[in-house]
């Protein structure tokens, strides 16, 4: 145990926790999306369910670390020719995820632009229980990928060997878990209300969420290793580029707001030109 008060250990710590919220924030756009249709006093709630349900999930998938290795396995394999791919567990996962992920942006998408106006439909989905379960069932997804990634960054090996052993490295991830979600709740609610305060900040996280989609669409493709002819084998999306788009268009945005709060618009010159003649014309008319 001595090993986790090791300078590398504090800083596998560190940069597990870091890399969890990171990859959080597409968990906390949705939670943030799905909670705003509930009843403001709903919300809170459900906002603290779904993050508690995504620390149990992941602290659930770490202490059955062997299970979740073991879903690489090949279930069913495929070759007809122009097609080949052999399917995992846990690409079956990752890609029905993406496919969720997509449905329900593009879904949410169509109801703020062209459904009905929130509150003239006593549909179910306005209900907390329906919001948990779609929480829950993007959690199993998330939780699997952060899972993975934090399995990558944390060595297992004996701490002779490098490493800081199959009970450290359980340990720091575990208490990186639990740190990035404490965090992440401390900060749910002020996001969720700045998200739901601004239209076009929702329709960019859902976008967001589309383009994660898509990453893990790709994931799982790569996954169950697709290939198509003899060479085409489909590859992974870099999480580094995804996320700097996301960072960059909400900075871009940041701006945006900014600007409408202390500046008046912009005219540009065309504009500027024809405001002039008009006024000539009214004076003359």
């Amino acid at each position: 145990m001595d090993i986790l008060f090791t300078p590398d250990a504090l800083i596998a710590l560190l940069t597990l926790t870091f890399l969890e919220i990171i990859l959080g924030i597409d968990n906390i756009v949705f939670l943030s999306i799905v909670s705003g249709k509930l009843r403001a006093e709903d919300q809170p709630k459900a906002r603290r369910i779904g993050l508690l349900l995504a620390m149990a999930f992941r602290i659930i998938l770490l202490f059955g670390i062997t299970w979740v290795l073991s879903l690489q396995d090949t279930i069913l394999a495929i070759d007809w020719g122009f097609f080949e791919a052999h399917i995992t567990g846990q690409s079956l996962i990752i890609f029905g995820g993406g496919l969720f992920l997509l449905y329900k942006s593009v879904s949410e998408i169509h109801h703020k632009m062209e459904g009905e106006e929130e509150g003239t439909s006593g549909k179910a989905s306005n209900s907390i229980s329906a919001a948990i379960i779609q929480i829950a069932l993007l959690n199993i997804v998330f939780s699997f990928d952060s899972i993975l990634t934090a399995v990558g960054m944390v060595s297992m090996k004996e701490p002779a060997e490098g490493g800081f052993g199959q009970e450290g490295a359980l340990i720091i991830m575990i208490l990186a878990v639990i740190i990035s979600i404490i965090i992440m709740m401390i900060f749910a609610g002020p996001v969720s209300k700045f998200v739901n305060e601004h239209p076009t900040i929702q329709i960019l996280g859902l976008s967001f969420l589309i383009l994660i989609g898509v990453m893990l669409i790709a994931e799982g493709s790569h996954l169950a290793h697709f290939k198509f002819g003899n060479d085409v084998e489909v590859g992974t999306i870099p999480k580094g580029y995804l996320y700097f788009s996301i960072f960059f268009s909400l900075f871009v945005e940041f701006l945006n707001l900014r600007m409408k709060k202390n500046r008046k618009p912009v005219k540009l010159h065309n504009n500027k030109i024809i405001d002039k003649k008009l006024k000539d014309k009214d004076v003359t008319d």
